[in-house]
């Protein structure tokens, strides 16, 4: 490899049959609990009419998300499945996180109307029957916990995550009602029917806020919370050859599904040392921090130093070397004895190459 202008580049990709066959069974979950769902929400409704429960018929609110949030998950689960394309060159994955993003934005505004509804029955208290309660009640619970158990077998899944949140969100308002029915029925309080409601408001938003949070991070490319890039290098310099890292960049495509891009500076390497560096930097990815999908490019010193003084790039240089001594007139860098650790910020979108 010349010293000023061979660069090597290493494209690593590890995606298994089991990635697949798991969107398969998220896939016939979802589909068996948007079904089951929409007998909760018969006996929700029922249950809210005749017993004049607020509580009652806000849960069967939350429920008829439910129903719209499975049903877009189920859709998500199958876009999943479809392959790459030259215009999609990534597939269809982050399908599933938008439609996590948009179950948590709608869950929002449920929550905030379960609220609004609950301060007009403060103001004008309404006559309920909790018996009727109790069984609509108790319907809702043994399903959802159904539904909730197995939706929880792929909670890895961000767009799984956000449907099953629905469901324990129902579970805790079922439970929530038939313990407000027994207050009600042993001490005639109808306003703890609205009380039980806004108690449910405040639960949906915020398990819809950390959704909203954790999808937009996705769609930001963030780089993801299990990840310190600190550690990372710290590792990566540890293979033989790997002088510095910089030009960094670690995303998530979607739920489990790791991206990283980085250039690696290194001494002048045969082919054959190079690809060992290579394979050893990909294996450690891989095994360690479960990155499915690498692009890392080799370079000389020269080139790196070049790169780092572009603002617009986070640039993490390591180095063996802990100073830069500078010659303005000739631009040449002389490297001192220890490490330096060099961080500029990123002031723009990632570098694309």
């Amino acid at each position: 490899m010349s010293v000023e202008h061979t660069h090597t580049h290493s494209h690593s990709h590890a995606h298994s049959a089991h990635h697949d066959h798991t969107h398969g069974m998220a896939r016939n979950t979802l589909r068996t609990a948007f079904f089951l769902t929409i007998v909760i929400l018969l006996a929700g409704l029922l249950g809210g009419i005749f017993s004049h429960s607020l509580a009652m018929l806000s849960d069967a609110g939350h429920t008829l998300t439910d129903l719209f949030a499975l049903g877009l998950a189920w859709f998500a689960a199958i876009q999943s499945e479809r392959p790459s394309n030259e215009r999609k060159t990534f597939g269809y994955h982050r399908v599933g996180i938008l439609v996590a993003l948009l179950n948590a934005v709608i869950l929002i505004i449920i929550a905030i109307l379960i609220a609004w509804e609950a301060i007009q029955r403060f103001q004008h208290p309404t006559p309920v029957q909790p018996l009727i309660m109790f069984v609509a009640a108790a319907i809702a619970i043994v399903i959802n916990l159904f539904i909730g158990f197995g939706l929880q077998k792929d909670s890895h899944n961000l767009n799984i995550r956000a449907a099953s949140l629905h469901v324990f969100g129902d579970v805790g308002a079922s439970v929530g009602v038939i313990l407000g029915g027994v207050i009600i029925l042993l001490t005639g309080w109808t306003f703890v029917d609205p009380l039980l409601s806004v108690a449910i408001a405040l639960y949906i938003a915020y398990g819809a806020w950390g959704i909203v949070r954790e999808t937009t991070d996705i769609l930001l490319e963030a780089v993801p919370k299990e990840i310190s890039l600190e550690q990372l290098v710290g590792d990566m310099k540890q293979i033989q050859g790997v002088n510095a890292v910089h030009d960094l960049h670690v995303w998530c495509i979607a739920s489990g599904m790791l991206t990283l891009s980085c250039h690696i500076s290194t001494t002048e390497l045969s082919g054959v040392e190079n690809a060992r560096l290579l394979t050893e930097v990909n294996s450690l990815l891989q095994s360690k921090y479960n990155i499915s999908h690498a692009t890392i490019q080799c370079e000389c010193k020269d080139h790196q130093q070049s790169c780092c003084q572009e603002t617009s790039l986070y640039c993490c240089l390591i180095s063996n070397s802990s100073a830069h001594n500078h010659d303005h007139g000739n631009h040449n860098h002389d490297y001192h004895e220890h490490e330096q650790v060099l961080l500029s910020s990123r002031e723009e979108g990632n570098h694309y190459h």
